[in-house]
């Protein structure tokens, strides 16, 4: 399913938090870096929806 993110990456990320950051707050940002990663991977195979059909499916 495409590249997976990186060790590097993720330590880099943990890396440019505060120094108070919650594990909690730690736990999110990463989860939001994979999020964004796996996003990426879908848009780059085509995998990707228009406005007009994002609007459909929520207004319905």
């Amino acid at each position: 399913m495409g590249e997976p993110v990186t060790k590097e990456r993720i330590l880099k990320a943990v890396a440019e938090l505060p120094d108070d950051v919650t594990l909690d707050e730690a736990i999110e940002k990463l989860c939001f870096l994979a999020k964004v990663e796996r996003g990426l991977q879908q848009a780059n195979a085509g995998q990707t929806v228009t406005h007009d059909e994002v609007k459909e499916r929520l207004l319905g």
